[in-house]
């Protein structure tokens, strides 16, 4: 991802280097403060344990890429999705509720004043039917009347942010623009919102010019190992597909063979498939 002097923000380096960084949390609170858009600054934010333990013995466990609270007590839980992932909604709902879960049980099951849960997913593919790249969902009526607004979900959705530089004017809109086009510009291209304080300590963190040793070494081992999972991942896909295909045209000789109207040789050559392939289904008729 990286055709700069900057490491991409998406990737998984680049995520804990900002949102991660638990030695410098400017990045992280403005951040979150403009994703869940309030006018009320999150001055203090602790890091919580990021992996979860099943509630039963048949209930799923899993990992958050970030989980931490603020000073107030609300819960934030963020995600980042590259690639293709129509139901991350439900992993979302599922996080969310197994954070709440916790919470109440947490409490002694008092639900009256349980923290605000904030479920927070970043992706770089489209998901929902909406324009906006940016989605703040709660619990609403039939006429849109806010039920309750304890758990909110919040989307953005890169690819449908599209403002020119000189529309840029929240910090919403210059953390989204940073996320997409950070590891793609030059230096000569530097806008001058990236100045401001909380976004010039994030990109420092990523401008492989001003690496250690010890953090080259650490980003070729990161970027190894995400190589690697892409590669395992790609030919696990392609070996999915090739059973697939293979079963598809199993199917088909079977179907020609059972109208007894066309030969060997002809299924094969329909098909596609070898005639040694037709034989053997054929065979175990």
């Amino acid at each position: 991802m990286q055709t700069g002097p900057y490491i991409s923000l998406l990737s998984d380096y680049g995520f804990k280097a900002t949102f991660g960084n638990e030695t410098d949390i400017l990045f992280l609170r403005t951040a979150l403060q403009a994703l869940i858009k309030s006018d009320i600054h999150i001055r203090q934010v602790h890091f919580d344990k990021n992996a979860f333990e099943s509630l039963t013995v048949d209930s799923r466990s899993g990992i958050f890429d970030l989980a931490c609270t603020d000073e107030n007590g609300s819960q934030f839980i963020v995600e980042m999705q590259l690639g293709v992932a129509p139901h991350f909604i439900q992993r979302m709902k599922f996080y969310a509720l197994h954070k709440f879960n916790t919470v109440v049980e947490r409490g002694a099951f008092d639900y009256a004043n349980l923290p605000k849960i904030y479920a927070i997913a970043i992706l770089a593919k489209n998901i929902l039917p909406t324009e906006s790249f940016h989605t703040l969902a709660n619990l609403r009526s039939e006429t849109g009347e806010i039920i309750d607004s304890q758990l909110t979900f919040i989307t953005v959705e890169l690819a449908k942010f599209d403002k020119a530089v000189t529309e840029i004017k929240t910090d919403l809109d210059k953390l989204v623009y940073t996320m997409k086009t950070l590891h793609t510009t030059e230096p000569t291209q530097y806008p001058s919102f990236w100045n401001e304080e909380w976004l010039k300590r994030a990109i420092d963190e990523l401008d492989t010019r001003k690496m250690s040793p010890e953090e080259r070494a650490y980003f070729a081992r990161v970027t190894a190992a995400n190589a690697e999972a892409v590669n395992a991942e790609k030919q696990r896909i392609e070996e999915a597909e090739a059973r697939r295909e293979s079963l598809v045209k199993s199917e088909t000789v079977k179907n020609l063979l059972s109208l007894g109207i066309l030969t060997i040789t002809q299924i094969a050559q329909t098909v596609g498939v070898s005639e040694d392939f037709v034989r053997n289904l054929s065979s175990n008729r």
